[in-house]
């Protein structure tokens, strides 16, 4: 059974960081995608980040545009744990992160229909 648990989550005030980690049970994450996702109050989901499975040419890191230069993606295969590093942290980066498997790679990893496994969530709260 495969499960997908996040955690990292919190209150933090507007410029701090917080490390999210995503562990796997039942999978090997160094050979499956994994995306984060995030869902403010009343917005859609939106994909932040991704990670691709282990490629012959290298591990590709994709994020959007709003957390580039910000947040940073990275896997612990020995833990089988994907992070998601989140400096200058803003009141719009508020939200529930979720991190998900991704069928194939991370190119079209905003497109939620291939998403599989999801965890539960974890709470960030950016305020002063």
């Amino acid at each position: 059974q495969v499960q997908l648990v996040e955690s990292g989550g919190g209150l933090v005030q507007p410029g701090g960081s917080l490390r999210l980690s995503c562990k796997a049970s039942g999978l090997a994450l160094v050979f499956s995608s994994i995306a984060w996702f995030r869902q403010a109050p009343e917005k859609e989901r939106e994909g932040v980040s991704c990670i691709s499975q282990i490629r012959s040419d290298g591990t590709r890191k994709y994020y959007t545009d709003s957390v580039k230069d910000r947040f940073t993606i990275s896997r612990n295969n020995a833990d089988n744990t994907v992070y998601l590093q989140m400096n200058s942290l803003s009141p719009d980066d508020t939200a529930t992160y979720y991190c998900a498997t991704v069928r194939g790679d991370c190119d079209d990893y905003r497109d939620q229909r291939r998403a599989g496994y999801w965890g539960q969530g974890t709470q960030v709260t950016v305020s002063s």
